[in-house]
Parts: structure tokens; sequence; C-alpha cells
């Protein structure tokens, strides 16, 4: 490793929270009501990811409609949220002991803040973090870099001295963009070979590997 990490950025879902099954149940709930019959569970999986409006944007040219889809999704999502949101094993653990190594931790995800902390809280992660960077709080969200800028910058960090962990192809790119190193988790809903084709810096098959990588 070329520098130090001193800083840490996660992303949230399937990274730090397994909100997979959730996700999943939500788009198909949204889109059977929408396009009946015509997207099984394979069909959104690339869905996973991305925002809500670039996805649902991309299924209809119309700005009213796809607040709708949106609205629907929403409304479903929290209702079913403390029942699918599953931990992921190994996480509690390797962000405690970060945090006790001194390490400066954050959330960039392209989630809304109140959900973000809502998933946050029912794994009790929340209070490991000193900065949550939101979908609501940048103009363009990864794999732009702005949203790794923002933390970095309440961080009081360098992207040099910086590490993107996520699951999805826009983590490891916002990383790169911004000139972080990258680990992508091997425990992707769509696979490892799909996170190693973005060539992170590490391949995190569990989220303790991380406490070895950033061993002192």
């Amino acid at each position: 490793m070329t520098n130090k990490i001193t800083t840490v950025l996660f992303d949230l879902d399937g990274t730090l929270i397994d909100t997979n099954e959730l996700i999943i149940s939500t788009y198909l709930y949204t889109l059977e009501k929408y396009f009946p019959s015509k997207y099984t569970r394979e069909d959104v999986l690339p869905f996973l990811g991305p925002t809500l409006h670039e996805v649902f944007g991309g299924m209809t040219p119309d700005p009213d409609r796809v607040e709708e889809m949106v609205a629907a999704y929403r409304d479903y999502n929290l209702s079913k949220h403390d029942e699918l949101v599953k931990e992921f094993v190994g996480v509690t653990e390797t962000i405690q002991t970060l945090k006790e190594r001194g390490l400066k931790l954050a959330v960039v995800t392209t989630k809304r803040l109140d959900v973000t902390l809502k998933g946050l809280r029912l794994m009790n992660l929340e209070h490991f973090f000193e900065v949550i960077v939101a979908y609501e709080h940048v103009a363009k969200t990864k794999p732009d870099p702005e949203p790794i800028f923002k933390a970095l910058e309440q961080l009081n960090s360098t992207p040099s001295e910086t590490m993107m962990v996520g699951d999805n192809f826009h983590d490891i790119l916002a990383g790169k963009n911004a000139g972080t190193q990258t680990a992508g988790v091997a425990w992707s809903i769509k696979g490892r070979d799909y996170i190693a084709c973005y060539e992170p810096d590490y391949i995190l098959e569990d989220m303790t590997d991380l406490l070895t990588i950033l061993g002192e």
C-alpha cells in the first residue's frame, strides 16, 4: 500500500447492511403495479445500485410517472424495512475495531438520509460514523466523485489516504474517479466476478478482511 489509509468510506446497501431482499421485493412490487407480469427477479438485479430516478426514468419519459413510481417504491420499502433488512457477518466487529484504531469512517450512499439512518440504527451502526453523505446532499451521485469529495471535506481527509468500500460498480468507479483506493465486496448479490470486472484494489471475501488490509 502506497499511502497509509486513515479514512474509510462505505456504501450502505449490500455492503454494510443486507438490504438485497428488501430492494428486490420492493422493485418487484412496484414494477408489477405499473408493468404487470413484465419483470422477474433476475430482471431487477441491475437496478440495485443506481438511484430510483435513474431506474424509473429509464422506463418512462414522463417525469410525473417517475415521481409516482418512486413514491410507491418508498412507501412499500419503508413498510417492509425492519422485517427484511438483515445483518452481514463480520460488519459490526470490523467497524467497531476500525473505529477503535482511530480511523475516520463515513457512509456514502445513493439512498435518502432518513432511510439510511433507519438502516444504520436498526443494525446499531450509526454511532460509528462521523459523516453520512446521502442522496439529497449532492447534485451528482456515484459514480461521480462529488459524494466522496463531500465526505472527505467534512472529514478533513484527502483521497490518497482514503479507501472506498462497496458492492456495486458505481462505488468502485466513484472511488477511482476521486483518486481513492477501492475495495469491492465478494458478497455482492451480483457476484464476485461482477465486482472484480471493475478492478478494485482489493476484494473482500468477508468484511473482517479490512482489518488485515488496514492493519498497523
